[in-house]
């Protein structure tokens, strides 16, 4: 080697033993400081390294996810083939699937094992109904083209507080056991088949064995303190009960299920989420809030895409939207369907294949879809949107009674802890901004998914004053047709006069009615 291609090298080690000399030279304190900032200065590269891993990531799912929605449906407001449910936890989902869905679908056109993780087959004949909490990458599992989505969005901060609540309600029933290895073992026991328990849905089955555990664990110490006093009346502050709100929020299990869960539900990246990458993507955004904005957009635009946005809060006004847009199709499609039946059974009955077994399948299945079809005729008969209105107020009204019985009954076990509408008034202001701060994508989603329901709640009912309007025109071209030409002046005034005649024939019947009442009792 050269002299002069040694030379920059032996410069470079020269310089290296005087910077070590000087290092040595240092007292421990100014040691212990250069120390921390190469090491800062490390993990600072390291953290830029990953936030362009994360960037780069989150930005791929994006723009996957924009591209597999180049073709939506072209009128998102014609109800499909298939009614896809995406239910967000504790926005009042269960009311809308019991008290609207059950009264409109048959129980052959659900989808067997909704709520359960995908057991079904997308393909099979007459499954119309598809209610679950599963995320929005299920529908990369469902022919997208036929597919209609519904869901109803909650305030994030009242969701939030309803989810630690049924958490401990939901838990405490399991307090009638004497521990904890009782309660497991004989909640494995009773589960039947072919029935979902709470256990089995998600969020539940992370969010109720967790909050179970922390109970009975809190119920033994008590016990081996002896008597306990609680003085704070606050729920959602009861250490020795049961878990404070406050630590609930920061707890790993509620960062990755709880906070954002409504925007990551119909983004499709839950941790129960059909997409390898989805957990990746929630981390990434998770770890860095500047990255959530991505995941925002395809959240906004997937509600744009629904054939109905409800809102928890906005309860009577959703459910008549529901009603009109989503209800109002279902008992169209149910008349043309019975229509098209009643011709079918006009030809001649197809021939019937006996299995090798020789048990006759397809002639039970014929048996089945008969008796399915006239469910369906009983329920679609003479239902209007009106009726189904009715229904449904019935419906809610005993549904909320039950769970109301149901919860009151499950938190005696942990009195005196109690949740009720008054007492989410003593949440700290500090409590509801650190949900606000966590939950900061689904502040946002919620926000634009009023203005969804504002824009489609203004459009039906323009349309059902354009329907009344049309009513009332044909209204007068009936009584045109019985009182012959006539301008609308002349016309009114003659409906006036007769509807003045009949009112008072009517009184004249009721007084007379009331004169020989009297003369009775006289006599």
């Amino acid at each position: 080697m050269s002299t002069r291609s040694r030379f920059p090298i032996h410069v470079g080690l020269s310089s290296l033993s005087v910077w070590n000399r000087d290092i040595m030279q240092m007292n421990p304190i100014s040691k212990l400081a250069l120390g921390l900032i190469l090491l800062g200065s490390v993990l600072a590269s390291f953290a830029e390294l990953d936030f362009g891993h994360c960037e780069r990531v989150v930005k791929k799912w994006a723009d996957t996810s924009y591209s597999r929605e180049e073709h939506p449906n072209k009128d998102k407001r014609s109800l499909q083939d298939l009614l896809f449910f995406l239910h967000v936890p504790r926005t009042g989902g269960r009311t809308y699937f019991h008290c609207f869905l059950r009264k409109l679908y048959d129980n052959s056109e659900e989808c067997p094992r909704s709520y359960d993780k995908l057991h079904f087959d997308p393909r099979k004949e007459k499954c119309k109904l598809l209610a679950t909490h599963d995320d929005y990458s299920l529908m990369a599992k469902l022919p997208r083209e036929k597919t209609s989505v519904m869901t109803i969005v909650r305030d994030p901060i009242a969701r939030v507080l309803s989810t630690y609540e049924f958490s401990v309600e939901v838990a405490a029933r399991f307090l009638v056991h004497p521990n904890l290895t009782s309660a497991i073992r004989m909640s494995g026991r009773i589960r039947k088949r072919n029935v979902i328990s709470t256990l089995d849905i998600w969020p539940w089955k992370y969010l109720v064995p967790w909050m179970r555990e922390d109970l009975f664990a809190r119920r033994d110490a008590r016990k081996a303190k002896g008597v306990v006093i609680i003085e704070d009346d606050n729920p959602y502050d009861m250490e020795e009960m049961l878990m404070p709100l406050h630590k609930y929020l920061d707890t790993p299990t509620a960062h990755d299920i709880i906070h954002n869960g409504a925007t990551f539900q119909i983004a499709g990246l839950t941790n129960n989420s059909h997409l390898s990458e989805a957990h990746e993507v929630r981390h990434c955004v998770q770890r860095y809030k500047s990255l959530g904005e991505p995941v925002l957009q395809v959240a906004k635009r997937r509600l744009d895409s629904m054939l109905y946005v409800g809102l928890t809060e906005e309860h009577r006004e959703s459910a008549s939207l529901f009603a009109n847009v989503v209800g109002s199709q279902v008992l169209s499609q149910m008349v043309t369907s019975n229509v098209t039946a009643k011709i079918k059974t006009t030809k001649p009955e197809a021939s019937v294949t006996v299995s090798e077994s020789g048990s006759d399948k397809s002639e039970i299945q014929n048996g089945t879809s008969e008796v399915a079809s006239n469910k369906i005729e009983a329920k679609s008969g003479n239902m209007t949107v009106k009726i189904l209105m009715e229904v449904y107020e019935g419906c809610i009204t005993h549904l909320r009674k039950t769970q109301g019985t149901r919860r009151v009954n499950s938190l005696k076990r942990i009195s005196p802890a109690n949740f009720t509408g008054g007492t989410r008034t003593r949440v700290p202001n500090e409590v509801i901004q650190q949900i606000k701060s966590l939950n900061n994508l689904d502040v946002e989603l919620y926000k634009y998914a009023k203005e969804i329901f504002a824009k489609e709640h203004e459009l039906v009912s323009k349309r059902l004053v354009s329907t009344s309007k049309r009513g009332i025109d044909d209204l007068q071209n009936e009584l045109r047709s019985v009182f012959g030409e006539m301008d609308d002046e002349k016309l009114w005034k003659s409906v006036s006069v007769a509807l003045m005649l009949l009112l008072l024939f009517l009184l004249f019947l009721f007084v007379n009615a009331r004169r020989r009442r009297t003369s009775k009792v006289k006599i």
